[in-house]
């Protein structure tokens, strides 16, 4: 029996517990989620190294799932965009069964090996690509379908399950297990099995874009402002990181079109937004080498 659909032996008098016995439950398995990750660190370490030289050449992050482990790809992928200006069309996520599956299951879907070798397929993979392939169980057939297909294509394909010895985890180029055994409520890989995969997909993707040189300090300076609050965000950061007013750290944005990294050089190096600009390109967007630190 999978670890993950094993019954657990702490709660097995679950529905009997008052109400806040039974929250305590649940919230406090919930820290065997964060455990998984951290006992997972060195495997994601290595594909955030294997990652970055493949999406410094024009790679794209290529998310593979189905039901809740799809849907939290799609959760990191669309993320990418407000917070480190990550354009979408280097962020895919698909989901077995398509979007309607976002809101309903489509039944046979995850069970569907060459849908997901399709899928992939549709993508017009290259060798550049990254390909996160995301599964509880560790076997579900659509996900070892794009599995293959990305491979065959010359992909990095990262396999992401919280079974040992699961085939995504042996048939990917790099495995990740969060063992994060046993549920609560015993089968239902929604809780602590997909927190985990919440925790190492946003963990993944943010140290990848801290290699990009999307983050200066701890200063999310490629944030894209969307909306009211992040235009205020904005601002703020752009004054946390160059030392300036709110005056002159609105007026730099304005010139630099939004962009604080770009403002935040104009204020500190006293450049117009134009050889700020190039002065910024030449180091591939990393604010520190372009303020010579």
């Amino acid at each position: 029996m999978l670890s993950t659909e094993a019954p657990n032996t702490q709660h097995p008098e679950l529905d009997r517990y008052d109400t806040e016995r039974l929250v305590r439950a649940f919230a406090d398995d919930q820290l065997n989620a964060v455990q998984a990750v951290q006992r997972a660190t060195p495997q994601l370490a290595a594909a955030v190294e294997a990652a970055v030289p493949r999406i410094r050449a024009g790679g794209r992050l290529l998310y593979f799932g189905a039901g809740t482990s799809g849907r939290l790809g799609l959760l990191d992928s669309v993320e990418l965009l407000p917070t480190f200006s990550w354009p979408t069309e280097r962020a895919v996520a698909s989901l077995a069964g398509g979007q309607q599956a976002l809101f309903v299951a489509v039944e046979g879907a995850e069970d569907d090996f060459e849908l997901g070798a399709r899928d992939l397929a549709a993508q017009a993979p290259t060798p550049n690509d990254v390909c996160l392939c995301v599964a509880a169980s560790g076997g579900t057939p659509y996900v070892l379908g794009a599995i293959q297909a990305a491979r065959a294509a010359g992909c990095l394909t990262v396999g992401i399950a919280n079974n040992p010895g699961a085939p995504v985890l042996l048939q990917a180029e790099l495995g990740v297990l969060l063992d994060t055994g046993a549920e609560v409520i015993s089968g239902s890989t929604r809780l602590k099995a997909g927190t985990a995969q919440k925790i190492a997909l946003n963990t993944f993707s943010s140290s990848l874009m801290v290699r990009l040189h999307k983050v200066h300090g701890n200063l999310m300076v490629d944030v894209k402002a969307t909306n009211a609050k992040l235009r205020r965000r904005s601002v703020a950061l752009t004054q946390r990181a160059s030392g300036a007013g709110e005056a002159a750290a609105t007026e730099a944005l304005q010139a630099a079109g939004g962009s604080v990294k770009l403002a935040v050089l104009m204020l500190r190096s006293a450049l117009d937004a134009s050889t700020a600009r190039q002065r910024l390109e030449a180091v591939e967007g990393n604010l520190r080498a372009a303020l010579g630190e």
